[in-house]
């Protein structure tokens, strides 16, 4: 393996990372433990497998060339031991994964850590994988992870069709005035970008203390499963897509949990930030993150969840009719016109104007729809879990696999102690839209 060059934004990741800050993203499956050595099985296999996985033998360093930059080159090193822990028995598996997330990835080595999680009463058992989003974002986490698991079956194989040998292109006055044109209109777009974010901060108000903190460095982690067939019947009913359901669901959830905090949530509207992948099946950073986003303001502050509902998804239509590569959401295109000594030197001040550019994040991460196995034993639940930016106290993710919704919310810990009740408040909140979609 040769290595391989830090895509823009795969550098903006690794020097904004502080202690109290750490750029890792995360899942905790659950499995169906068939014995009480399961849990040590799973480790064992998961060291094993390991090995055979170059992705996940690739460290990064810094780089001579380009000045400023880093590549991911394999690690001679590299110790499977050093990657995969067996722990003690947990007797809550969020209390366990929120303590594991606090800790930041050892950066002399490929940064991803798995711990298996044996579980009290022997039934179950839980692995928490962690991988560092500039070795990989959500779709890549998942490849990694599916390397390890147990093999699925292959299908059937399909015959190619001899593809034509590639065109010798030469430069030509019009091929070079459609590189100008391209160039142009990639400064157009950062010139776009700039602006959006800009009108987005005018005017900013605090969305709520509870959404807003000084970085302490702890990590609380909770989990909600829901019926996908419970979204599908609110969706038939209102229109729109799933995710607009699964984002409306968050903001009524903020405004119970604020409600039972004793802060009004009138007046709030945080800014949540959607990722959007940009990812292609020959992209060319195979390894890299290639991201996008949508801003929308979460209607906190509106009652009716019906209504709180069409907000969403019309904010969510706007965005999508602009599409990915334009408004404040599109921030992350602009990691491509900063130069690599300019993402290690800013890494920092980036990290810290993060809090003006969105208050929350709310990612999806697709899983496959056929069932997961390690060691023989069934994939029950799996919550994903994203990084916290500098100065936000609260991030949700989204993973639907075998007919539920698993929602992984994770929020520092100090900020919010009570993360649990905003779990309850998001299982409530499905079923009130449920309730009201039905009458309406």
């Amino acid at each position: 393996m040769t290595p391989d060059v830090l895509a823009p934004l795969d550098l903006a990741f690794w020097n904004i990372e502080s202690d109290r800050q750490p750029m890792h993203l995360g899942a905790l499956g659950v499995f169906a433990a068939d014995s009480p050595e399961a849990a040590r099985r799973a480790a064992e296999l998961l060291a094993a497998r390991s090995v055979a996985v170059p992705g996940l033998r690739m460290r990064i360093r810094d780089a001579l060339l380009p000045f400023g930059g880093a590549v991911r080159a394999p690690d001679a090193d590299f110790d499977p031991a050093r990657h995969v822990h067996l722990a003690c028995v947990a007797r809550d598996f969020h209390a366990a994964a929120g303590e594991l997330m606090e800790r930041p990835l050892d950066r002399s080595r490929p940064p991803w850590e798995v711990h298996v999680l044996p579980g009290e009463d022997g039934a179950s058992f839980a692995v928490l994988f962690k991988f560092h989003h500039a070795l990989a974002d959500g779709l890549r986490a998942l490849t990694l992870a599916a390397g390890v698991m147990d093999p699925l079956p292959e299908p059937p194989p399909r015959r190619k069709r001899p593809e034509p040998a590639p065109a010798v292109r030469r430069p030509t006055l019009a091929s070079s005035l459609g590189l100008v044109r391209r160039r142009v209109g990639a400064v157009g777009q950062a010139l776009d970008i700039g602006a959006s974010v800009a009108r987005a901060t005018l005017g900013y108000l605090d969305p709520a203390p509870a959404l807003t903190a000084d970085a302490t460095g702890t990590r609380r982690t909770a989990g909600v499963v829901v019926d996908i067939d419970d979204v599908h019947r609110i969706r038939k009913h209102t229109g729109g897509t799933v995710n607009d359901v699964l984002i409306a669901a968050v903001a009524g959830a903020l405004r119970r949990w604020l409600t039972e905090r004793g802060e009004s949530g009138d007046g709030v509207r945080p800014r949540a930030l959607i990722p959007v992948s940009r990812r292609r099946p020959r992209d060319a950073h195979p390894g890299g993150n290639r991201l996008s986003g949508y801003l929308i303001r979460l209607p906190v502050d509106e009652p009716d969840p019906l209504q709180r509902l069409r907000t969403v998804r019309t904010a969510m239509d706007r965005n999508k009719e602009a599409g990915p590569n334009r408004g404040a959401g599109a921030v992350a295109l602009l990691a491509d016109h900063v130069p690599p000594l300019g993402h290690r030197l800013g890494g920092p001040v980036v990290a810290q104007a993060a809090r003006l550019l969105f208050d929350i994040l709310v990612t999806s991460v697709p899983l496959p729809g056929i069932g997961l196995r390690l060691g023989g034993c069934p994939l029950t639940a799996v919550y994903p879990f994203a990084p916290l930016a500098q100065g936000q106290s609260l991030a949700v993710a989204v993973s639907t696999y075998r007919g539920n919704v698993h929602y992984g919310l994770i929020a520092d810990a100090e900020a919010v102690p009570d993360l649990d009740r905003l779990a309850a408040a998001l299982r409530a909140e499905i079923d009130e839209l449920g309730e009201a979609a039905e009458r309406s």
